[in-house]
Parts: C-alpha cells; sequence; structure tokens
C-alpha cells in the first residue's frame, strides 16, 4: 500500500469518510505530520515516527497507533459509554464505522502518542 490519501482513495465512500475523518483530526491536531508506512500500512508519521495508522479490515476499523501503551492509556481515560462502543487491544483501538471514534478520543490517541515520541521512556518494555 501507498499513502494515507491513496489509501483513501481505495476505500468505499461511506468507510473513507469514517477514516478520512480520523485523518483529518489527526492533521487539524498535529499539523506538521507527513505521509509514510510502518508495519506495511500507511500512516501518519511524526517527526519520522509513526504516529497513527487507520484500517477498514473486514468486521471493523482499527486504530493503530504503533504502541502497546496508547490504546490502555486512552481506554483508562474515556467515561463508560463512549469506552463500551469500542474494542482495545494491545496495539489497536477497534470501532464499527456507524459508532465512529469522538474527536476527542482521537486527540487523547495523537497526545498520548506525541509524549511516547518525545518521550521514549514512556514506552513500555
Amino acid at each position: 500500500m501507498g499513502t494515507v490519501d491513496e489509501y483513501l482513495e481505495s476505500l468505499e465512500p461511506g468507510d473513507r469518510a469514517v477514516v478520512s475523518h480520523v485523518f483529518d483530526v489527526v492533521r487539524e491536531t498535529l499539523p506538521d505530520v507527513e505521509q509514510g508506512k510502518s508495519y506495511g500500512m500507511p500512516a501518519l508519521l511524526y517527526r519520522g515516527k509513526a504516529l497513527i495508522a487507520v484500517m477498514r479490515t473486514k468486521k471493523h476499523i482499527g486504530v493503530y497507533p504503533f504502541s502497546g501503551r496508547v490504546p490502555e492509556v486512552v481506554a483508562d481515560a474515556l467515561p463508560g459509554p463512549e469506552r463500551e462502543a469500542l474494542e482495545f487491544d494491545k496495539g489497536t483501538i477497534r470501532f464499527q464505522p456507524e459508532r465512529p471514534l469522538p474527536d476527542d478520543t482521537i486527540r487523547a490517541i495523537v497526545a498520548a502518542r506525541v509524549a511516547e515520541i518525545e518521550d521514549p521512556s514512556l514506552r513500555k518494555r
């Protein structure tokens, strides 16, 4: 796969709108991100490091913050109803397109991942 823009063009219109919105909020939050790839996925990079990828799978949309810690941090900060709409796993946050990620959750993912990039000691070993 190529860039984020190329990936978005490959999606069905409904999925494209949902996935694109996540990337748009990331870009609004952190305007100096660049497009790239990490682990074979189109991703946004911050300071040359993988920040976030968002991919449509058969069963859900997955958000990959390239960190095992970030999903935990975000899950712990969400109120009950918001948390219940999402699935969290090591390195992944999953949601259904009809229940998209709230913008504040996207911003929390970005903030947690940027903190790790700027201070690698925050990453789990």
